[in-house]
């Protein structure tokens, strides 16, 4: 019966990441038994648990829930004999005040904490800011605290931290909701379809410390916009603490109406930056130390020399070399290092998303991504659009629900649909297939 469920809950996953991810991360993992709706599984070890736990939760929420219902939950077995629960539950969100007071509110990730992130001069001000804030939250001059810059570089670490810090300060209980723009762009149009907006804005006007990931998927977005621009006017008049991050700067950021562009430059804007060598170096000897990973000196000054785009990228090389070694009982020295920088670093100058898959589709395409997200029904369109789908399903994590509400809010069915349509004239359109080459090829050389 427990393989029974294991094997449904990969058959869910297979679909929704990549066959590397798929193989490295999920495929290890042994099913040992099902009771009570508590699935145990056995991973290699606790830092293939970590991973799991910190890159995957959303991923396993959605999935564990769909095969074993909404009571279902995880036990996880590391060789060391220790067991590690997960209780994985998902509730949707509650608009009573009452709401506040749960201790699942915040969303917060524990492991995003300041004494982990790094300190370098690539983000010595947005650390020396965020600490500040934590101390004395919507009483300082850095409200609202921007931080903004590319993939990879610790945003979501760095704000997530200031929540955790505040929390742990135990400033006289006030409470902190991290949620990203995509989710509370959803939760708005949920209130509204549930004639529930007086809730849903009484909720966030009652947030002591709002912390709002990737902001700029505001864009476009002119209803969310406004009840954001409502709900922040009125927590920065009652003096309650704001904290943002996006991907480029507030002035760069398109779609975005001036006037909430003028309230996000109103606090301090700081700027996460690629890190240098020492701080790359940094990075990599405390993870190596905090997870007790048998790595040489060598070994890990070369990482760091060869790996300079971003942190992300640096956390996913050790990641696959901890899983080679792991899986295929490796021993990590330099020609290991060497052919994993190869193969997952010196062919990916750039991170694919679901933004940069529409700009490129919609160039080759001849029309603008606003065309593509809109409920155009023209033929030249259609097709743009789907094959967008197709490419954003193929190339990112996204969820189906997730990859259609970046395609002007459609539901997965339309996704899956896509996907098919694609697959259909790939098989039976030779044209179209070297079109869909071709677009392959400008993606992943880049």
């Amino acid at each position: 019966m427990h393989l029974e469920h294991w094997g449904k809950c990969l058959s869910l996953i297979k679909t929704k990441i990549g066959i590397q991810s798929f193989e490295t991360w999920f495929k290890p993992i042994e099913s040992i038994s099902y009771k009570n709706k508590k699935l145990t599984l056995k991973v290699p070890n606790k830092f293939f648990y970590q991973w799991l736990e910190e890159h995957y939760i959303k991923l396993l929420n959605e999935v564990i829930s769909n095969v074993l219902g909404k009571n279902g939950r995880i036990e996880y077995i590391i060789p060391d004999n220790t067991l590690t629960k997960n209780n994985i539950k998902s509730p949707k969100l509650n608009y009573k005040n009452t709401f506040l007071e749960s201790s699942n509110l915040n969303n917060l990730n524990s492991n995003y904490v300041f004494k982990n992130f790094i300190s370098g001069k690539c983000n010595s001000v947005a650390r020396t800011a965020g600490k500040k804030i934590s101390n004395s939250p919507g009483n300082n001059p850095f409200n609202p605290l921007m931080v903004y810059g590319g993939t990879g570089l610790g945003k979501t670490h760095i704000i997530q931290a200031i929540g955790n810090k505040i929390i742990n300060n135990n400033n006289n209980n006030k409470s902190v909701y991290y949620v990203t723009s995509e989710k509370f762009a959803n939760q708005f149009i949920d209130s509204l379809k549930e004639n529930k907006l007086k809730n849903f804005s009484k909720f966030y006007a009652n947030i002591d410390v709002l912390i709002i990931d990737d902001v700029q998927f505001f864009s476009g977005k002119t209803k969310t916009q406004e009840v954001f621009f409502h709900i922040f006017n009125q927590l920065n008049l009652n003096q309650k603490q704001i904290v943002l991050s996006a991907d480029k700067s507030p002035i760069k950021l398109s779609g975005l109406e001036e006037r909430l562009v003028s309230r996000f430059k109103s606090g301090l804007t700081v700027e996460l930056e690629k890190p240098d060598y020492q701080t790359r170096l940094n990075i990599l000897k405390f993870k190596v130390n905090k997870d007790n990973l048998s790595i040489s000196d060598d070994v890990v000054e070369y990482i760091a020399r060869e790996v300079d785009s971003n942190i992300r990228e640096i956390e996913g090389v050790l990641i696959s070399l901890m899983a080679h070694s792991t899986i295929y009982k490796m021993e990590i020295d330099l020609n290991l290092a060497k052919s994993i920088i190869n193969k997952i670093v010196k062919n990916t100058n750039r991170e694919v998303d679901i933004n940069y898959i529409q700009e490129i589709v919609s160039k080759y395409f001849h029309i603008s991504i606003e065309e593509m997200k809109d409920k155009i029904r023209k033929k030249e369109i259609v097709i743009a659009r789907q094959v967008a789908m197709y490419f954003s399903k193929d190339y990112t994590n996204n969820s189906l629900k997730s990859i259609g509400f970046h395609f002007g809010g459609r539901d997965h069915s339309t996704v899956i649909h896509a996907v098919q349509a694609v697959n259909d004239m790939i098989d039976t359109d030779i044209i179209f297939k070297k079109s869909i080459n071709e677009i392959n090829k400008r993606l992943s050389s880049n």
